[in-house]
Order: C-alpha cells, then sequence, then structure tokens
C-alpha cells in the first residue's frame, strides 16, 4: 500500500516527470537576506499560485497558505522537516542540523497532504558532528516515508569553507557533490535536490549518480539571463527540473520568472525564448 501511495504523491509532484519547486521555505535559515521578498507570506502565496508551477516548498507552519486553497488545481506541496544554522554568513561555534518534529517528523506533512518530504545533507569543512546529524536525520525520516509511502527529496549540499566568501557557500566541485549525491541515493533518496557543478556540463555525472530524478538547487540571486542559461544545460545534462527560491522571489517579477523557467522544464524552450518570455510577460503586467 505505501508504494502505492508513494507513487501516487510522486505523480501529482511530478508533471510527465518533470518539476519545477518554488522555494519559499527560508524561515527557517534564520537569516535575514533570506527573507528579502518573503515579508508578507500570503501575498506571496497569492502571486506564485496564480503562476502555476508544479511545486512550491514550505514548512509546516506556512503550509496551510497553500493547502486551504479550495479546489484540486494548485501547486503540490513540498514540505522541509529539518532546520539548520549552516546558513548564516558567521560560522558558528556548534553546527547543528535537527528536525522540526522529531517525534513523527513526517506525520504533519501527511496531515497536510504533501506530494514529497525534503532534508538536508550538510557536507560543511571539518564539521563531522554536523553531517553524523544529517545522517541521523534521514535515517529517521526515511523509516517514516516508508511507514507511510511518502516520496523523500535528499538535498546533498557540499559547502567551501565559511572563510572564503563570507559564509558556507557551495563548494561546485563535482568530484564532491558526485559523491555526496550517491551517499543519498545509498541511504533510499526518491529524489535528489543537487547543487549545480561549477561546470555544468558535468552535471550528467551527477544525474548517473542519483539514479532517481534529480532537481537542480537554485542558491543565491544571480543575474536572470545567466540563471536561463545555466538551466538549459542543465536539463540538457538530465536534470528534470529545478528547486529554485531566491532566484523567483527575489526578482521584480516572480511570476515571470515562473512561467519561463516552466517553459524551459515542460516545453524545452531556449534560454533565449525563456527570457523574451520574461520579458514579454513584465511588460504585458505594466501595461495592464
Amino acid at each position: 500500500m505505501s508504494l502505492k501511495n508513494k507513487e501516487a504523491r510522486l505523480n501529482r509532484l511530478l508533471t510527465a516527470g518533470r518539476c519545477l519547486d518554488i522555494a519559499v521555505d527560508h524561515g527557517v535559515c534564520n537569516e535575514p537576506s533570506f527573507l528579502s521578498g518573503l515579508e508578507d507570506m500570503p501575498a506571496v502565496m497569492n502571486q506564485l499560485i496564480a503562476a502555476a508551477p508544479d511545486a512550491i516548498q514550505l514548512n509546516h507552519g506556512q503550509a496551510d497558505l497553500l493547502q486551504a486553497r479550495p479546489g484540486r488545481d494548485k501547486p503540490a506541496l513540498v514540505m522541509r522537516l529539518d532546520m539548520g544554522n549552516p546558513y548564516n554568513a558567521t560560522a558558528h561555534r556548534v553546527m547543528w542540523a535537527v528536525l522540526q518534529n522529531e517525534d513523527d517528523p513526517v506525520l504533519p506533512a501527511v496531515q497536510m497532504d504533501a506530494a514529497c518530504v525534503v532534508v538536508n545533507l550538510f557536507m560543511l569543512p571539518n564539521e563531522p558532528d554536523l553531517f553524523r546529524q544529517c545522517v541521523t536525520n534521514i535515517s529517521r525520516v526515511r523509516a517514516d516515508c516508508d511507514r507511510y509511502g511518502m516520496p523523500l527529496m535528499i538535498e546533498p549540499l557540499v559547502m567551501s569553507p565559511n572563510s572564503e566568501r563570507g559564509g558556507y557557500m557551495v563548494d561546485g566541485d563535482a568530484d564532491k557533490i558526485v559523491t555526496l549525491v550517491r551517499l543519498a541515493r545509498e541511504m533510499g533518496a526518491d529524489i535528489v535536490k543537487a547543487d549545480p557543478t561549477a561546470d555544468p556540463a558535468e552535471f550528467h555525472r551527477v544525474v548517473q549518480a542519483a539514479r532517481c530524478p534529480v532537481l537542480v538547487r537554485g542558491g543565491g540571486k544571480e543575474d536572470l539571463r545567466q540563471v536561463f542559461a545555466r538551466s538549459r544545460v542543465l536539463l540538457d545534462q538530465g536534470a528534470v527540473g529545478m528547486v529554485y527560491g531566491r532566484n523567483v522571489y527575489q526578482h521584480r517579477d516572480p511570476s515571470a520568472v515562473v512561467r519561463a523557467l516552466m517553459a524551459m522544464i515542460h516545453r524545452s524552450t531556449t534560454a533565449d525564448a525563456a527570457w523574451d518570455l520574461y520579458e514579454s510577460a513584465g511588460a504585458t503586467r505594466a501595461a495592464a
């Protein structure tokens, strides 16, 4: 029964095997810069739901903004189950990652009718205890996902030293990312949310290691034309979609970004054509 439930949820998450998941679960990171653009969550959700991505990624305390909407025609819910402190610019004396509900971590996602849950797998330099905590979290969640028939998305994050760029940033080393993604698969990931490799043309190695659907993590806000160009390469390398947050909600027209990315993911639109869609959507909205 649980396998059938998992398949049903995956079908709800992945539209014809592909997915754009907009992440707005940044409140648990306790990092002020992440909240720029997310101050008014009801308004953010109104805009994102209208833009119609495949999924929206939320924490338990904000999931009602999606799931309380009547009707079936709305994005699927991806619920984050953990929180930690690696995203702050200053390195903490003790690094940690904990489940938000340690007694029954997957139950809130079941109660909120989520299509998937997501948990971090941090690999930070000289932080073996943090890595151990993530492994413990995943092991616990994996068992409950099997019990409830809930798909598990694991987010393997290989970070460079905090001192290099004023915070723990993406390492980008393909060998390190492939190795950690393989570990995520060994632990039972149904979906992998992976960082892009520094050379996007190497991303096929990540897809091969995962042996399950791979979504690309967006990271910090960047020039949108570059985001589209890199996304096209990553999709052509075998990614089935994206999990983008700040590269959507911190832009001047998040709905237009969503529509452009959906065209790339579901209609194989080129990066240049996606940019044209973004520009035309913004111009239409400004004229209305």
